[in-house]
């Protein structure tokens, strides 16, 4: 790990905001011609997308090994700046960023990592207030954390549903009995099924059982609900189609002055640390390895997947520095694809409709896969790129005598500026 000198804390400066331009003129009608023949060039060009990898992220075990592995990262040629520093607490006078930030899709609420998944449950909760059958949905889905056992509880409760449509005559499919084997294993086991059968009409009662001296307690569907086919019928498919509930990482976007460091990245431990769940994912993706070394590999197969062993990282903090100097700076997966990295620099720009390139460290351009996962490309866990117009495409516009504005970024973006200190 290569140390930097320890710098003085400075007094946070609020710069002044640049003054706002009158809006902006669309491109002109010969500037988008030549830009269309540019882009026809370049799909022309485009590699056949590889299929999807992984998006798991591995697990850091100690400090000790991640500052070890930070060594032999920084020692290993890469495409991008890959100085793996050494994790920070947060609240240091010089981390890059404050933390890895969650967005709650229910509220919109920006969260830390370590509290996503309470206020996550806490969001579903309060929806029962409102809507019960969809909280119970989510419920379900979420809060149950063994994707097959929910597959199943879900598929067997649909099969209740089926036999009240397609029997709406037949008075024991109304019924369903909680002490039935099935319904123990498949259903009773899992968070939010009762919830969801009250929702939609079921009710708690003790009937009795042939051949049996106590009664026992069986769900029964209410008269009201039976009136109303098309209601079961929709909530089984929302059921069927619903997915977990998930926090979306935050990019927590900023734009920052030109600067010398703009290569230097003080991360905090939020890059670095794995929650249970990641780590299982982990131990899966580990297992599925073990199985593919019986598999005839060619050199360069094996010399990737042992790059991929080494960075061991769930994040990756990424810049991008424009031709005036500015840099462009945002939160991602390590495990995300480059196009996404593409479509969150696209979001900033003013002449958005114009293709471009990112090039990393020794000009290497991303675009050439946009379906390499950032790990692939040795972005982690931080990394400054070059942005740059597609070449073909500015001599285009340039041959219509068409000149592109000389601010890229938006104009709000830059009323916001920072000094990265």
């Amino acid at each position: 790990m290569v140390k930097r000198p320890s710098r003085e804390k400075a007094p946070k400066e609020r710069p002044n905001p640049p003054a706002l331009r009158q809006p902006r003129q669309g491109p002109t009608d010969e500037a988008q011609m030549a830009a269309a023949a540019a882009l026809a060039r370049l799909e022309q060009k485009q590699p056949r997308a590889r299929g999807p990898t992984s998006q798991d992220s591995i697990r850091n075990q100690v400090r000790k090994e991640l500052r070890a592995e930070a060594t032999v990262s920084g020692s290993t040629e890469a495409p991008g700046t890959n100085v793996a520093p050494e994790p920070r607490e947060e609240g240091s006078a010089h981390l890059a960023v404050p933390g890895v930030y969650f967005t709650c899709p229910l509220t919109g609420a920006t969260l830390r990592k370590d509290q996503r998944d309470a206020r996550i449950r806490e969001a579903i909760l309060s929806h029962f207030s409102t809507d019960p059958v969809a909280a119970s949905i989510m419920k379900i889905h979420t809060f149950n954390k063994d994707r097959d056992k929910v597959k199943l509880g879900v598929d067997t409760i649909a099969k209740y549903l089926d036999n009240i449509h397609l029997h709406p005559e037949e008075e024991k499919y109304r019924k369903i009995k909680l002490q039935n084997k099935v319904f123990q294993e498949r259903i009773n086991c899992l968070e939010g099924t009762h919830e969801f059968f009250e929702a939609i009409g079921f009710q708690k009662a003790l009937l009795p059982v042939p051949d049996q001296e106590s009664p026992e307690e069986f769900y029964v569907l209410s008269v009201a609900a039976l009136a109303q086919p098309q209601s079961l019928e929709r909530h089984k498919e929302q059921l069927l189609h619903a997915e977990p509930v998930r926090a979306t990482l935050a990019r927590q976007r900023r734009v920052f002055r030109p600067s010398p460091m703009a290569s230097q990245f003080d991360l905090p431990g939020d890059f670095f640390n794995l929650t249970a769940d990641e780590l299982r994912r982990e131990q899966r993706l580990r297992a599925e390895a073990v199985e593919r070394l019986s598999v005839l590999r060619t050199k360069a197969m094996r010399e990737k997947e042992e790059q991929r062993e080494m960075r061991r990282y769930t994040y990756t903090l990424l810049r991008v520095r424009f031709p005036d100097g500015c840099l462009l700076q945002g939160t991602f997966y390590a495990r995300e694809r480059v196009a996404a990295l593409y479509g969150f620099v696209r979001e900033a720009l003013q002449s958005d409709w114009l293709p471009f390139e990112l090039l990393a460290s020794g000009g290497q351009k991303l675009s050439e896969d946009e379906n390499l996962a950032f790990n692939e490309c040795g972005l982690v866990p931080s990394a400054l790129l070059t942005f740059s117009w597609d070449a073909a495409v500015l001599e285009d516009i340039r041959a219509a005598g068409t000149e592109l504005d000389s601010s890229i970024l938006k104009p709000e973006l830059l009323a916001a500026i920072e000094k990265l200190s």
